[in-house]
């Protein structure tokens, strides 16, 4: 597991027993243990390799999961805060038709060499990208296709009934602005009133003024072709496997190493109490109370994961041997 950084907040580790996560008896465990499976055989430290042996041999995965590993409970000061993420699924098609008409771009060579290279406004105007067979496929909604640079991955059904699903291929080295902030500046929503829906809304009710925001954003994410995964699987995540609905989190590796199970208590309108994995990484997921909980593939999971931003704790699966090296020597 990689150290924080001395500019953090000092870190505390404390050792839980399994009669201290609420709700654990009720959990499905066989469920989680399946999604630890997808990714323990890629886990390098011998500690973990060891038990992904007997994880697949494992007959009770409750007793699996209490017999080889302590929970613990890591804290860097920061308050927890649990929010949600999903893999868009955009209507397309693998040609340009009057209603398909927006690409999905691979990345031009020239872009991994030069940076920042074109800015999305001179990317989407400047015929920078044209003619060059960069396309992957096209879509109907610009501003589907800008929240699916948003997330990342995502899905293309196209009319025929197939699938394709694209992954993050590299970006343009401009930094992120968000849109949501840029409408709560200019006094057009308050911070609260904010998501996803209300942004593409807002944009869709003023076309005009709506592209200029988008272009407000001077990053643009490329994409690469990654439909070797079945349709029927999850998005790729962090550990290049795909990642399952409501077992798999994002998590700040710094804390919590990749491929471990973690013990999920959140809070607000809909609490959930689940053993899931850390499996997927991403920006804005910083502090060792910090997840994003993968909801789902299309627009059901697309709003539920909009509204979720909630408190509560995660408890971290350690190797029992590794658990306690985390403690100070004092109360070892």
């Amino acid at each position: 597991m990689t150290e924080p950084s001395s500019a953090q907040t000092e870190v505390t580790y404390q050792i839980l027993d399994f009669g201290d996560l609420d709700g654990w008896a009720e959990d499905k465990h066989d469920e989680a243990l399946q999604t630890f499976l997808n990714t323990c055989n890629d886990l390098d430290d011998p500690d973990w390799r060891a038990l992904c042996g007997v994880a697949a041999d494992a007959g009770n995965a409750r007793q699996f999961f209490e017999l080889f590993f302590r929970p613990v409970l890591i804290s860097d000061g920061k308050d927890p805060l649990f929010t949600g993420y999903f893999e868009p699924e955009l209507d397309g098609s693998p040609v340009p038709t009057p209603r398909y008409r927006h690409p999905i771009y691979k990345m031009p060579p020239e872009a991994r060499d030069i940076r920042p290279w074109l800015t999305r406004r001179e990317i989407l105007t400047s015929g920078a990208m044209d003619g060059r067979g960069l396309e992957i496929a096209w879509v109907d909604d610009p501003v589907e296709l800008f929240f699916l640079q948003v997330q990342g991955s995502g899905r293309v059904r196209f009319p025929d009934g197939r699938h394709i699903r694209v992954g993050y291929g590299g970006f343009n080295g401009h930094s992120y602005r968000s849109i949501g902030q840029e409408l709560v500046r200019r006094g057009t929503y308050q911070p609260h009133q904010v998501s996803a829906q209300v942004i593409k809304n807002w944009v869709r009710r003023n076309p005009v003024d709506g592209q200029e925001l988008l272009f407000h954003n001077n990053s643009y994410v490329f994409f690469r072709e990654v439909s070797e995964v079945p349709a029927d699987k999850g998005p790729l995540g962090a550990m290049n496997r795909s990642i399952t609905t409501m077992r798999s989190i994002a998590v700040d590796p710094a804390f919590t190493p990749l491929g471990a199970p973690v013990w999920v208590e959140k809070d607000g309108k809909k609490p959930m109490r689940r053993l899931m994995i850390a499996q997927d990484t991403g920006s804005a997921i910083k502090g060792a109370q910090r997840a994003d909980i993968f909801i789902g593939t299309g627009d059901k999971a697309g709003r539920i994961a909009g509204t979720l931003k909630d408190p509560g704790r995660m408890i971290v699966f350690m190797p029992i041997q590794r658990a306690y090296a985390l403690l100070p020597e004092s109360v070892q």
